[in-house]
């Protein structure tokens, strides 16, 4: 073979190794059927939820408002005149949506230096980090799936101030994370996963 030709195929090897799988899974309503396709997003949220107590259905239901399930998920483009485009909206990225302020900050509370917003564990360990801080700071539970959203959109800061209670739009769209956390549990239950 030729030293082209294994070099291309070398290339081929490592950076197919190397890619991630950032599309999101079928049919999103369903836990079990989820957890049946992508098992690793299982697997990191019950490290998660050993590691801070967060429930599965808590981050399940979060990280499908904030990504959909999309590994590389980012915000849209924002554009002057409908056609320049001025950047995004924000600097949130990946499976938990996270800002690159708050995912420095959680880098280096945890010592997690090389930790990636677009990796499922690091994103579902980072959620952990950030709700058991909103349980200690702001008195939430954890398995309170509206209040840790509204903490979660807003910042603590902004969920302290009580910012979200002019958001009609959020108030409802935390109650519908609420709710989803609530059929993703008894459908991990139903599935036997809980």
């Amino acid at each position: 073979m030729s030293r082209f030709l294994r070099t291309l195929v070398l290339t081929l090897f490592v950076t197919g190794c190397g890619s991630a799988e950032y599309s999101a899974p079928r049919d999103l309503d369903n836990a079990c059927s989820i957890v049946s396709q992508r098992p690793n997003y299982l697997d990191a949220m019950q490290r998660t939820e050993a590691r801070w107590g967060v429930p599965v259905p808590v981050q399940m239901a979060t990280i499908y408002q904030e990504s959909k399930f999309i590994g590389n998920a980012r915000t849209p483009h924002q554009f002057a005149l409908g056609v320049i485009p001025m950047g995004r909206q924000s600097s949130a990225y990946g499976y938990s949506q996270a800002l690159d302020g708050t995912w420095d900050d959680y880098r280096k509370a945890t010592g997690k230096r090389f930790a990636k917003r677009d990796d499922i564990d690091d994103a579902t360990d980072f959620m952990g980090w950030y709700m058991n801080l909103s349980e200690e700071r702001l008195g939430i539970p954890k398995t309170d799936a509206e209040r840790q959203y509204l903490a979660y959109h807003e910042g603590r800061t902004g969920y302290a101030r009580g910012s979200y209670r002019q958001k009609g739009w959020l108030m409802r769209v935390a109650g519908e994370v609420a709710q989803r956390a609530v059929v993703y549990d008894a459908q991990l239950v139903s599935c036997g996963v809980r």
